[in-house]
Formats: structure tokens, sequence, C-alpha cells
């Protein structure tokens, strides 16, 4: 699970308001296959809302927990039959990582035998 801080989940929410659910869990509960859709949807867009139709806010919340521990996402919101999942794209974790550093490159000049008089 993915922690974040009250800043960031105040910046996503923010982000969230204007979205539309993009995944629905319905009777049927939280299968594999909606996992793999809740997890394609947020490699595209990062901050998703899942609309979960069910009236048990203990499932609701169990189902938040369950998402966000097996695709590392961070549980930004838990309103009403909405919840807001973000993760960062592949991209932006690859980028974070920690790389080494390329060795400066030489110019083809060399200053150490200057001719010049």
């Amino acid at each position: 699970m993915l922690d974040i801080s009250a800043d960031q989940r105040r910046a996503l929410r923010a982000r969230a308001h204007a979205l539309n659910p993009v995944v629905a869990i319905s009777q049927n509960g939280l299968s594999d296959s909606v996992l793999q859709e809740i997890g394609s949807n947020l490699d595209s867009h990062e901050l998703i809302k899942i609309r979960v139709f069910n009236d048990d806010r203990a499932e609701r919340e169990k189902y938040l927990a369950i998402i966000c521990e097996q695709l590392s996402a961070a549980a930004v919101q838990h309103i009403g039959k909405l919840l807001v999942v973000w993760r960062p794209s592949p991209a932006v974790m690859a980028a974070k990582s920690p790389r080494r550093r390329a060795e400066p490159r030489r110019s083809k000049r060399s200053f150490q035998g200057s001719s010049r008089s």
C-alpha cells in the first residue's frame, strides 16, 4: 500500500472532484478481472474513481484495502459508494528511481597541449 501525506491527499481529492467513475464493482464483488481493470485504468489515468454497488460500508472499506494492497495504490477518499484511488504511472516511478549518473562528456579538443604562443 502506498502512503501519501495529508497535503498530497488534499490535492488529489481536489483533482478527483470532476472525475467520473471508470470502474464499477457490482454484486459479484471484487473479482480478478475487476482488479485487472482497475490496474489498467490506474496505469492510464493515475487517479480514478470506483463506484461500489454495495450498501455495506465495512464491505466497501474491505474492497478499498484489498485494491490498495494488491495494486500498490493509495486510498485517497471513500465517500458514500465512491472510492478514489491513486497510483503514480510507471513512467513517473521509473523517473524517480535512483539511477547511476552518467559520466560527463569530454570534449574532442585537448586543452593540455595547446600550440598557441
